[in-house]
């Protein structure tokens, strides 16, 4: 990251905790200064190197640096996390919908998928869970949800590694919000249909619900052999994602040489909190451009209304789960994608082919 950020986050956490304040000793000696303690977890989370390697260049002992680097996660996930790890405003909600509909996907607000983490220091009782057999080696799963921009909207951390991606899915908070009637509203039409819920592209493990776009499997004709071709194109944002950011935080792609769970789940929201405000910094969020050619938007979105106050009435929360497992409305929303993509991509592709 660039200095100045660097230095937002030093300033942030002198704020935050005295820990990550210059303090004196009994014979008035100066201690360790904030930027050596950020230096020492940055360099942990960015290379991956083990807290008794740092006494060399920043003259900190193991144990200081490791309880540098569980504050400095712990204190970026409080002080930064409900900017950097909300769910999508009406406006993210608006942007994320104009660039999937340039893309031939109206209606979509990003890309799923699932992630492992090996943990080393897994409990040996526990190793049985946490193994799944393609993998050989325990690893805890991360559920993530990202857009083009490669921002991460959503990150669910934590379930054993032996699960598969639908596992995750049932015991993640992805659709809560949706359930609650919290979400925004989205409306947009495909080939004169209306549709009233987003949808992410996911690869063929999920399952069949209109909140999900999945690609075609062997296709067949042009139509589908196109469809499959942009949404298999599309869906690796959420991949991309994952790549920089092991490429980011090193200390991601190697195994996990902590003991607790929950400072694995610090350390790995803190990374996606980190990773959104470079992203931020570095200004690589995507600005839609104007196109006076290009016909109108066929989306709307709109402030969710919210009237059932704590506790929505179960009637209604039955009704929208219904409705995001509705496996007709998702044969009709893919059939109406693949027009549409059609219709947008189809001479290019036979110019091409």
């Amino acid at each position: 990251m660039r200095r100045p950020l660097f230095l937002r986050i030093v300033d942030a956490l002198s704020e935050w905790n005295p820990f990550f304040t210059l303090r004196f000793d009994a014979t008035n000696r100066p201690g360790l200064s904030p930027i050596q303690k950020c230096t020492a977890a940055i360099r942990q989370l960015a290379n991956g190197s083990p807290a008794d390697q740092l006494d060399e260049y920043i003259k900190i002992g193991e144990s200081t640096a490791v309880e540098c680097l569980k504050l400095f996660v712990k204190g970026v996930k409080e002080i930064f996390g409900a900017q950097y790890l909300r769910r999508p405003t009406v406006q993210d909600f608006e942007r994320l919908m104009e660039i999937g509909e340039r893309r031939g996907f109206p209606g979509m607000l990003g890309s799923i998928d699932c992630m492992h983490w090996h943990w080393e220091k897994c409990p040996y009782a526990w190793k049985g869970m946490y193994t799944r057999g393609d993998h050989g080696v325990p690893t805890v799963i991360l559920e993530a949800v990202a857009s083009h921009d490669r921002w991460i909207w959503h990150a669910f951390f934590g379930v054993a590694g032996s699960n598969n991606d639908i596992n995750v899915l049932n015991q993640s908070h992805l659709f809560v919000e949706q359930l609650r009637g919290e979400a925004p509203q989205v409306q947009y039409s495909i080939n004169g249909r209306q549709y009233n819920i987003g949808y992410y592209l996911a690869d063929g493990i999920y399952p069949e619900w209109p909140v999900f776009v999945k690609s075609i499997r062997q296709p067949q004709s042009e139509e589908h052999k196109l469809f499959a071709e942009k949404q298999e194109g599309a869906r690796k944002d959420v991949e991309c994602a994952f790549g920089i950011l092991q490429s980011r935080f090193c200390i991601l792609r190697r195994p996990a040489r902590l003991y607790e769970q929950g400072d694995l789940q610090d350390i790995m929201l803190a990374c996606i909190i980190l990773h959104n405000m470079i992203i931020e910094d570095e200004k690589d969020i995507e600005q839609v451009p104007l196109d006076l050619n290009e016909e109108g938007s066929t989306y709307t979105v709109q402030e969710a209304i919210i009237t059932h106050g704590e506790n929505p009435e179960m009637e209604d929360v039955i009704n929208r789960n219904t409705a995001l497992h509705d496996r007709q409305a998702y044969r009709q929303l893919q059939s109406d994608l693949i027009d549409r993509i059609w219709q947008k991509f189809g001479n290019s592709y036979r110019q091409n082919n």
